[in-house]
């Protein structure tokens, strides 16, 4: 799996017109599935995410995590994040899971963050989205699981 962070001010996520998901303070995370991943891919980077330090502590130092920083997050599938840009000029997508497997690790990830007792709003899967953002800082980070690691 890989996924990119953003701490938000606030984010959204609109299909067709409709606000499918919204939060002020916290994560936006941008999440594509890979055809290797698994299970213990979403649990790695559900627990990374939700104990990375990037929220500002009193003193403006990056210390807190989402939770002490009593954040939400926001979720995105975003599959042309497993894109290969090296070949032509089209993007190759054939690293990307197929939509029914990628469907269910998204809704595992969301699963989990959940059972953390996160706030947790998404987007639709496999729609054309309207993502708004307001990154906070900027702070962007792009991660990747165990076994996109090892490809």
């Amino acid at each position: 799996m890989k996924a990119i962070i953003q701490r938000v001010s606030r984010a959204k996520v609109t299909v067709d017109s409709r606000i499918t998901g919204e939060i002020q303070a916290g994560i936006l995370v941008l999440l594509s599935v890979g055809k290797q991943d698994t299970n213990i891919d979403a649990d790695y980077l559900a627990d990374k995410i939700a104990e990375l330090r990037i929220f500002e502590d009193k003193d403006g130092k990056m210390n807190l995590s989402i939770s002490e920083s009593k954040g939400d997050f926001l979720v995105v599938s975003q599959f042309t994040l497993h894109g290969n840009c090296e070949k032509g000029r089209r993007p190759s997508f054939d690293a990307a899971a197929e939509p029914k497997m990628a469907e269910d690790l998204y809704n595992y990830f969301i699963e989990i963050l959940r059972r953390k007792n996160f706030k947790v709003q998404t987007g639709q899967f496999a729609s054309m989205m309207d993502v708004e953002l307001t990154n906070d800082g900027p702070v962007t980070f792009i991660l990747e699981s165990p076994s996109e690691k090892n490809n």
